[in-house]
């Protein structure tokens, strides 16, 4: 992992100090217009095949709490392509009441209970000794498979872990030729928010308060991984006072800074001149599948989907140094790149996670770049240290 440093993006206002973004209000129905437009470009699709998109996901996941309240014991869900909320039905006999629901049903080979023991498996056996060379593993729900991405198998960690994997038979699925991932935090001179009085720096995440209202930064785990203080413009507003990840060792890409008097995070996320931020209203989670954008300090605003939850991968040391095994995480197809480690992902308007990694050397060229990532939580992350998130 590189050195790490934090760069604070257009969604923090620290003292008098103002924001380089407007801070809009404006929206048009349950969206603001511009989330909409970015996410059609990045679709493309028309502005009201964004809005009945988001619409339709928020509809079919609020059927799908339903069913659960009255009794309906589901094996995981998620979106095809198409926009349609699949849901796996543990017996026959509940087929026809997701049916009635005006959701799909179907029964898995498999499930996603299964698929997370398999995962379970395959985190333990890489517990005690890191498999270079497989870049991750997580349940497909869509595939109803355990996906194994391997960059380099030749080595003999690698080798075993794959042994273990394919233990397992048709329920993995082996990918070779993946690009090898790393911590997204980048080295620059000029950060708009430095760790220590450094050059590199990440992007910030969420504001969220304790239950004494003690004021916390939600980031990325490695950004605060020795537990700095954090800077911007040349002025310290926050301190790394907790965080999960830890290099070379079994990790978890979460970890928060105490924020100091008299400064604050907004509850709203910055696009990066692409439109007036975009207001936080919550953090239910979107199901795999679901529209997705981030905010971040190297590629500013870049949309996609939600890909697997409950990931693990492997994050190369860009200095020489060892491996690390990350778990925990969430994929998307929203490209990143270096220095958007810690950035805020959102859905609509409910706040998702905020950015761990991504391909070395991965190029993002503005809203519509497509790629790949993976992000943390922020559900996770506020139920683990007993955080509310802020919200507008």
């Amino acid at each position: 992992m590189a050195a790490v440093g934090v760069v604070l993006s257009a969604s923090a206002v620290l003292g008098t100090q103002t924001m380089a973004q407007a801070q809009g209000t404006a929206s048009t129905g349950r969206y603001q217009p511009e989330m909409v437009q970015a996410l059609a470009a990045s679709l493309g699709v028309s502005e009201q095949d964004a809005v009945d998109r988001l619409d339709r996901q928020d509809a079919q996941q609020a059927e799908l709490a339903g069913l659960r309240k009255s009794g309906i014991s589901d094996d995981g869900a998620f979106f095809d392509a198409s926009g349609d909320l699949i849901v796996n039905a543990e017996e026959a006999s509940d087929v026809a009441r997701i049916e009635k629901a005006g959701l799909t049903a179907r029964v898995p080979a498999r499930g996603q209970a299964a698929l997370d023991k398999i995962k379970a498996e395959l985190d333990a056996a890489a517990s005690t000794r890191v498999p270079s060379g497989v870049v991750a593993w997580s349940v497909d729900l869509a595939a109803d498979k355990v996906t194994v991405k391997v960059n380099d198998d030749r080595g003999a960690a690698a080798k075993a872990f794959l042994a273990k994997a394919a233990e397992h038979g048709s329920a993995v699925r082996i990918v070779r030729g993946q690009e090898k991932l790393a911590p997204q935090a980048a080295i620059y001179p000029g950060s708009k928010m430095t760790i220590n009085n450094t050059s590199g720096w990440c992007s910030v995440g969420y504001g969220a308060r304790d239950q004494a209202g003690n004021q916390y930064l939600v980031t990325a785990g490695h950004c605060v991984s020795d537990l700095p203080t954090l800077r911007y413009d040349g002025t310290a507003f926050a301190k790394g006072v907790k965080t999960r990840f830890a290099l070379g060792t079994r990790s978890v890409d979460m970890g928060i800074a105490s924020v100091y008097s008299g400064h604050s995070i907004t509850t709203s996320v910055g696009t990066w001149g692409q439109s007036s931020p975009i207001a936080v209203k919550g953090s239910s989670r979107a199901a795999s599948g679901a529209a997705l954008c981030k905010s971040g300090a190297t590629t500013g605003w870049t949309c996609g989907t939600v890909g697997s939850y409950n990931v693990t991968v492997t994050y190369k040391d860009q200095n020489g140094g060892p491996d690390t095994v990350v778990s925990g995480l969430a994929t998307s197809s929203v490209c990143t790149e270096g220095g958007d480690s810690g950035g805020a992902y959102i859905s609509g308007n409910q706040a998702q996670g905020m950015t761990s990694g991504g391909p070395i050397g991965q190029q993002c060229s503005g809203v519509n770049s497509r790629g790949s990532s993976y992000f943390q939580p922020l559900d996770d992350t506020l139920r683990y240290y007993g955080l509310t998130l802020n919200t507008n």
